[in-house]
């Protein structure tokens, strides 16, 4: 495989990218390029409908969740956007497609809310469903997340009540049936199968991975072999796809370039 140089950022203002983007089917949204030229795909139909992004620190998960998620809102879909830290997705705040939450309680309420709108999509016919717009759900941060709900519902489980959070089973539900209802998940995190019911490399058909140990990797990727070095330069990862790993140079999306995208499309800056 040759390797092709690339810039140490793709930026969506650059005009032929932003091209490339807005070409993409609808339930594809693009990663990056790949370091042999080839544009790294996120499809949302394909058998594992759901992308687990995993970095460490500054890895960017942060910007790969909000480049993903706008490009899925700008095709039509609509996005659950759970942010505990209240201050990684600010750009989301606003939007009318849009449903962010911030706090633990909020977190679990709309949890809670999709769980619901799962049964109800799963209800529909398939003519009913292909009308209804696609549902992104984005955690950032999802180990402290998950913790935190669990946590909040132990104050006040009743006697009766479910051991597991009602929060915490509704995004299991939504991994297991969520293509069934064009549910999405974006996870940024290492979900523990104890957590969530789920093997990570069975449940995301896409894992996104930058500055990990290991460990981490082989518990994230188990059959693509050693993990490889760790790329250097910011927004540099690498992409799992069908057991095959691609190093990719991600796209950079400012909050800005995405509300004005989202709400301007016609800006010319843009």
């Amino acid at each position: 495989m040759t390797k092709t140089a690339l810039p140490t950022m793709l930026s969506f203002a650059a005009p032929d990218l932003r091209e490339q983007i807005e070409a993409m089917p609808e339930g594809t949204a693009l990663i990056g390029i790949s370091t042999d030229g080839r544009a790294i795909a996120v499809d949302l139909d394909a058998e594992c409908p759901h992308v687990l992004v995993c970095t460490g620190a500054g890895g960017g998960s942060t910007t790969v969740l909000r480049s993903l998620t706008a490009q899925f809102l700008h095709q039509g879909a609509h996005a659950l956007l759970l942010d505990a830290k209240r201050i990684s997705h600010l750009w989301a705040r606003g939007l009318p497609t849009v449903t962010h939450r911030g706090n633990v309680a909020g977190i679990h309420d709309a949890l809670v809310g999709l769980g619901e709108e799962l049964t109800r999509r799963l209800d529909l016919t398939d003519t009913e469903l292909d009308a209804t717009p696609r549902l992104i759900v984005s955690v950032d941060s999802a180990n402290g997340t998950l913790h935190r709900l669990t946590r909040y519902w132990e104050t006040f489980r009743s006697d009766g009540d479910p051991r597991t959070s009602p929060a915490v089973a509704a995004l299991e539900a939504a991994l297991w049936t969520g293509r069934a209802a064009r549910v999405h998940v974006i996870l940024d995190g290492t979900p523990a199968t104890r957590v969530l019911g789920a093997v990570p490399h069975e449940m995301f058909g896409t894992v996104i991975l930058a500055r990990v140990t290991a460990s981490t990797w082989q518990r994230l990727a188990p059959l693509t072999g050693p993990a490889p070095k760790p790329s250097k330069g910011g927004g540099r990862g690498h992409v799992v796809q069908h057991d095959e790993v691609h190093e990719t140079q991600a796209i950079w999306m400012t909050d800005a370039d995405v509300v004005t995208w989202l709400t301007d499309p016609d800006d010319p800056q843009h």
